[in-house]
Formats: C-alpha cells, sequence, structure tokens
C-alpha cells in the first residue's frame, strides 16, 4: 500500500483505467477533480490545444431495478461522483484521462488517421505471432504500471481521501483488479455484511458493452506498452469443442504433470501470481482486495461440476443463441427469458431461452468448464484465456448487432440492475463511458474479426489463393488434390456470418446460477 504523491516524479504515458496517479492525491481526491494536464502543452485536459476541458460529470436520475435496494453506501454507486464531481471531457476524436489518447480505431499525433484493426482466431496465428503474444503477456505482467494504481479501500476508509489508500500492480494486474472491483460484493458494514446480489459488469444489460470496452483498453494499453500498433487480441472459436485446445505450452499453458490443476513448467505462465481471488475472505473481513499476491494460477479444464457444466458450448447453440430478437427481457437479469443477452451470457438455457437456468450454458460454461481461477466471478481475469474467450464472447454480440440492427432503444435506458441503464457510466473506468456507447458495432470502433468478414472479402481471399497458386505451380494441372484442399481452408469450422450484403454500421463464481 502506498501513497500516490509518492509516484509524482514518475513520467506518465496517459491512457484510460483508474485510477490515474495524478488523480490518486489527497489534493485531487479532496477537490474531487480528476483533470491532469496534458504533456503536449501542459494545460489542465489539453484544453489549450482544443483537445479537451475540465467539467461537471452530469450522472443519470434513471431509476435502477430492485436487485440492490440501497443508497449511498458502496463506491460504485452513480459512477464516478463519490471520487471525482470534474473530469476531463475530450473533443473530436481525442480520448483519455487527460484528452492525450486518440478514441478507439483513430491514430495518429492528432488521432485524424482511421484505421481498422483486425482480430484473428489464435490458431491461425504463426509461431512468431503466437510467441509474441505470450511475450507480450508476460511483459504486460511483469511491468508495473507507470500510470495507474488500483485502490485497497473505500473512500471512507481513506478518511474522504484525505489518506489516499492505493497499490502498485503490474500493467496486466491493473486489469485484474478493475474486474474484480467492478464484481465485488457491496460491503454495507461490518465484517461478513455484504449485498451479494450486486454486479456492475455481469448479469444485465451492461455486460456486453462493459467487457467491449474493457478489451479495448486491453489492447490499448498493450499496443503503449510493446510500441506494437497493430497489436489485437486473438478470439478462441470455442463452438464443438472437445476441451481446451489453447491449454498447451505454446500458447495458454498445458497441465502440470505433477498437479493437473496447476500449469506446466514449461509455460511461462505457470510462475504467475494471481490477486484479488479470495472473495470470500474479503467478505468475511468487510475489506477490499489488497491486491497482494495469493499463489499461482489454477486451471483443471474438464474437471467441472457436471451438473452445472456437462460440456463446451455448441454451433447449434451459437446460433439458437443468435436467433433470439431481444436484447434483454423482463427483470433484466439471471431470470430473463428468451434474452439474448442472459443467454450469451449463459444464465438463459441455450436451447430453450429460458432464464435461471440451473445449468449453465455459453460465456459462464466456458468459466466454470476451465476449473479454476477462471471460474470465480471477481479472479477470473487472472487467467489469460479470459482475453481469448471474450474476444469470441465479444464476436458473438457482434454479429447479433450486425444480423438484428438494433434501434438504439433496445438498451433499457431505466429500471435495469444498478450500473446498467442506458447512462450509467461503466465502473470503474476514467475516462468516463455510458453504457449505450457501446450498444454499436465493432466496425465504428475500429476493428473486425475475422470471421465476421463480408463474404466477398472471403471470395477474393480465394481469388488470391488460386492466383497465389498458379504463381507458385506454374498453372501445372498435376497440382496434388490436398494441396488444393489446403489452399482454400476457410478462417473458421463454419463462419459464424456469411453476407452478400456490405455490412456496415453506420462470493460468488460460476458453478450457481444464484
Amino acid at each position: 500500500m502506498l501513497w500516490c504523491s509518492m509516484h509524482l516524479a514518475l513520467r506518465l504515458a496517459p491512457s484510460c483505467q483508474q485510477f490515474p496517479r495524478l488523480c490518486a492525491t489527497p489534493e485531487a481526491l479532496r477537490t474531487k477533480e480528476c483533470c491532469p494536464p496534458w504533456e503536449g502543452d501542459g494545460s489542465a485536459c489539453g484544453a489549450s490545444s482544443g483537445r479537451g476541458s475540465c467539467q461537471d460529470v452530469e450522472v443519470p436520475d434513471q431509476p435502477d431495478g430492485p436487485q440492490y435496494p440501497f443508497s449511498g453506501l458502496d463506491d460504485r454507486e452513480r459512477w464516478p461522483l463519490v471520487f471525482y464531481n470534474r473530469t476531463c471531457q475530450c473533443a473530436g476524436n481525442f480520448m483519455g484521462f487527460n484528452c492525450a489518447d486518440c478514441k478507439f480505431g483513430y491514430f495518429g499525433v492528432n488521432c485524424n488517421e482511421r484505421r481498422e484493426s483486425l482480430r484473428r482466431n489464435i490458431f491461425h496465428l504463426s509461431r512468431t505471432e503466437r510467441i509474441r503474444l505470450v511475450s507480450y503477456l508476460n511483459l504486460a505482467k511483469r511491468t508495473v504500471s507507470r500510470d495507474y494504481v488500483v485502490a485497497t479501500a473505500t473512500y471512507r476508509e481513506m478518511e474522504n481521501g484525505s489518506v489516499p489508500m492505493f497499490a502498485d500492480v503490474s500493467v496486466y494486474d491493473v486489469f485484474v483488479w478493475m474486474h474484480y472491483y467492478v464484481s465485488r460484493d457491496a460491503l454495507i458494514g461490518g465484517p461478513g455484511n455484504v449485498w451479494t446480489d450486486v454486479d456492475f459488469a455481469h448479469w444485465a444489460p451492461a455486460f456486453l458493452p462493459w467487457h467491449r470496452v474493457y478489451l479495448l483498453h486491453w489492447e490499448h494499453e498493450i499496443r503503449k506498452l510493446t510500441g506494437d500498433e497493430s497489436f489485437t487480441i486473438p478470439y478462441w472459436d470455442w463452438r464443438d469443442a472437445q476441451g481446451c485446445e489453447v491449454c498447451i505450452d505454446e500458447l495458454m499453458g498445458g497441465p502440470s504433470p505433477q498437479d493437473p490443476s496447476l500449469l506446466s513448467a514449461g509455460s511461462v505462465f505457470s510462475s504467475w501470481k494471481v490477486l484479488c481471488s479470495r472473495a470470500a475472505d474479503y467478505n468475511s473481513r468487510g475489506v477490499l482486495c489488497d491486491a497482494t499476491e495469493e499463489g499461482p494460477l489454477h486451471r483443471h479444464p474438464g474437471n467441472q461440476n457436471r451438473n452445472v457444466v456437462q460440456r463446451l458450448p455448441t454451433s447449434a447453440e451459437v446460433e439458437f443463441t443468435l436467433s433470439l430478437t431481444n436484447y434483454d427481457t423482463g427483470a433484466m437479469d439471471r431470470s430473463s427469458n428468451m434474452s439474448f443477452r442472459n443467454t450469451l451470457e449463459g444464465f438463459g438455457d441455450p436451447q430453450t431461452g429460458l432464464g435461471s437456468s440451473s445449468r449453465m450454458g455459453m460465456h459462464a460454461a466456458i468459466h466454470v468448464f476451465m476449473n479454476g481461477s477462471m471460474s470465480s466471478v471477481q479472479a477470473s481475469a487472472n487467467d489469460p484465456i479470459f482475453l481469448l474467450h471474450h474476444a469470441f464472447v465479444d464476436s458473438i454480440y457482434e454479429q447479433w448487432l450486425r444480423r438484428h440492427r438494433p434501434s438504439p432503444s433496445q438498451y433499457p435506458e431505466s429500471n435495469a440492475p444498478i450500473g446498467h441503464n442506458s447512462e450509467y457510466h461503466m465502473v470503474p473506468f476514467l475516462p468516463l463511458h455510458r453504457n449505450k456507447e457501446y450498444f454499436i458495432s465493432s466496425k465504428d470502433l475500429g476493428y473486425e474479426y475475422s470471421h465476421l468478414l463480408d463474404a466477398r472479402i472471403v471470395t477474393m481471399a480465394v481469388t488470391a489463393a488460386v492466383l497465389t497458386a498458379k504463381r507458385r505451380y506454374g498453372g501445372l494441372p498435376w497440382l496434388p488434390a490436398r494441396k488444393w484442399k489446403t489452399l482454400f481452408i476457410l478462417p473458421e469450422r463454419q463462419p459464424l456470418i456469411w453476407s452478400n450484403d456490405t455490412v456496415e454500421s453506420s462470493h460468488r463464481n460460476y458453478q450457481t446460477s444464484t
């Protein structure tokens, strides 16, 4: 635990999570203002250069659902007002807690270069690309974040900000903490006194938009750390998989021969330590995670409770989920029937669409199947498989958006569980993002999935393969059949989308549903 003011001498390279060091000082917390200067001109939010300005935070007054019946007890309520009521509001294509960065999909000094990134199937990466992925992950885990610290106490325990209580963590673990913090139980007074039926990023409509923003920021951090602006998160297409295909030492780590619940010594991930993984302990003491290391990663895929999850999701279940026309329904929680969001999240039956399913499906099924760190909601981001998994979940969300083209009004404006209404600011992001802002196509956010490419692009790829074959083999008719077959392998087991139209936009764990 440390005082953030000790770190102000560090060179800042701003980005988009919380808590920025410059906003974690007694002065910033006392004034409730997070408007750091942009290094380019030294003015708050880069105001002198027209990048942004320091403004009052506006929070919505729309009513929340009945799941959380309290007010004024949790720091995440009406985010971010407990900590800050003034933040940088960026102009144009600028973004970041001090407007130093570009909005998703924009690059360049002036954020006027529009580029589209491509997220690819992890099994289509070259050996060099796989090595680079693992190296980047490990670098993020081994590098202390220069820009951010994480809160280890509530605002009240910090004596209303006069005694900042934050901790240094790695770039990777900033995101582990974020996922813990957004999903933790509410501390409502004293040891053991918690409210478990609350989650600002799960079990309700913001599940998909929140994780979309999370992945986008994670990509941004890796690009900043490595200088590799082409980096994208690959996905694991787990449809019809018979086991954990990515659980090999070359990728996310195979099992240890000595203890199959641990990772093989041949994987760099075997030396990783987890944090924020002991929810029951924190609850019993009425405290937040203190961000200290808590032991190795655990994973024992396929050894899960089969009464909860029998197998990994099938292509048919994905297709059924995609066929559901309503984004969310009813109480907009785990009980929602015929809800795309609830079924994809895993609490709606992927064969009937009925909510409050006794068995977990889709997204939740993968978490349960991994039977380890991934199986705890609050601790799941410790396992790097989390990123590959959620990238594929996001691609399914993206296909649903393209297939059904929902109006913005399909995203609920009111009466969703706390944190999930359309205008609510996502916890714990700074700069601020509203849930409704990510109920849009990935193409509007500057990225695409290789298995969602338009059919005409696939046709162009096939044509290119033919031309390559002609050049390579001189157009000779004796090319063996098996070589022709390898030339035309499509990028997926079965494309998730196939269209002739150009598609453009305008203490909880997963073992139980209760």
